[in-house]
């Protein structure tokens, strides 16, 4: 078997940069309260109708192919994750791939709806497909641009708050060196409380879900049509039924939970323990909760690597674009132990451990 190797890095984030001051303009909300509960302050939104999610994922695959050392013929594989696509269909993969010029038919492309845990359930699949000898070079990709579907009022405040944009992408290359790159990934899901943290309407289910959230919601679908719902109707409108919900509380204690257990399981699998690892990097959902985790794990400060102060939650984008940052910054050397670790919707959470 071959092994599986990150061969270069890349992000891009957008250039405006919208601060929490900003968003007491739009809303009743505070510089302060978002900073205590979440950590953030400030956070980047795309240009409205100049930019999507797949211009922002073209930008940071192309780094990482140039930071690779390859030319973009070379890439075998797309493997694209997001929950804000530019499409409801096709995906964002084959759009990516039409943007980098990569229109070879025998390159696939393959999304991935996994939300907050999207890039490291991406990167176990490329790290299967290149060990298998499929592929050499599959380039993979986090990118999210939540600030056109946001509820930007004081009803939306609890989740608008902790969301930004932006895009990282990593080249995952065939190694033949042991004990280089990826050492273990691991992925875990429970749908049991997945309305928990959810972006329900509209959708298909024409009011389906309500018994399985704790206060039952009207989305106003016509019932009584012999024919399809509306997929789209007034009242999810005129309510904001058509914005994210999240149960905050609910959430951070599965999270806290979740993400020391599958960290230790990538070492177990590796023989190492939690002193070995030079940078973790946790997904940026919520500075508590990586504050949290640090603790519960032993590490130190220079261990763990967040920038949610600066970008807010990215959701699938969030792993890759620390990942390249702190490589970047020189925090991550060759030869370093790193770890990668994600929570989100779902729910589904995973993490990986490789040798730079």
């Amino acid at each position: 078997m071959y092994q599986s190797k990150i061969a270069g890095l890349g992000k891009y984030l957008p250039e405006r940069i919208v601060t929490n001051k900003d968003l007491e303009q739009v809303m009743d909300t505070s510089d302060e309260w978002i900073q205590e509960r979440t950590g953030i302050r400030e956070r980047r939104y795309a240009e409205k109708h100049k930019e999507t999610t797949t211009s922002m994922a073209t930008q940071a695959s192309l780094q990482a192919i140039e930071r690779a050392g390859i030319d973009k013929e070379e890439v075998d594989f797309i493997i694209f994750a997001t929950l804000s696509p530019d499409y409801y269909f096709p995906g964002c993969g084959v759009l990516l791939q039409r943007e980098l010029g990569i229109t070879r038919t025998e390159v696939g492309a393959l999304d991935i709806r996994n939300q907050c845990s999207g890039f490291l359930y991406a990167l176990s699949i490329a790290d299967q497909y290149i060990k298998s000898g499929m592929y050499k070079n599959i380039l993979v990709v986090g990118s999210e641009m939540h600030s056109m579907g946001l509820d930007f009022s004081t009803r939306g405040r609890g989740v608008t708050v902790i969301f930004g944009d932006g895009a990282g992408a990593a080249v995952v290359q065939r190694s033949e060196v042991n004990g280089q790159g990826i050492l273990s990934s691991r992925l875990h899901s429970d749908g049991t409380y997945a309305e928990k943290l959810s972006f329900i309407a509209p959708g298909s289910h024409g009011g389906y879900h309500n018994d399985k959230l704790d206060q039952p919601i009207d989305y106003g679908f016509d019932t009584d049509s012999p024919y399809g719902e509306i997929f789209i109707t007034q009242k999810m409108l005129d309510e904001g039924l058509h914005y994210p919900h999240m149960e905050g509380q609910f959430v951070f204690k599965l999270a806290v939970t979740k993400f020391p257990e599958v960290i230790n399981e990538v070492l177990e699998d590796a023989g190492l323990q939690t002193s070995d690892i030079d940078m973790l990097i946790p997904h940026q959902a919520n500075l508590r909760i990586a504050s949290f985790v640090q603790k519960r794990l032993g590490l130190s400060e220079d261990q763990v690597f967040n920038n949610i102060q600066k970008y807010g939650n990215t959701t699938a984008a969030s792993v890759p674009i620390a990942f390249c940052e702190a490589w970047e910054a020189g925090k991550i050397k060759a030869g370093d132990l790193v770890c990668l670790a994600a929570f989100g919707s779902g729910f589904t959470w995973g993490a990986a451990l490789l040798r730079f």
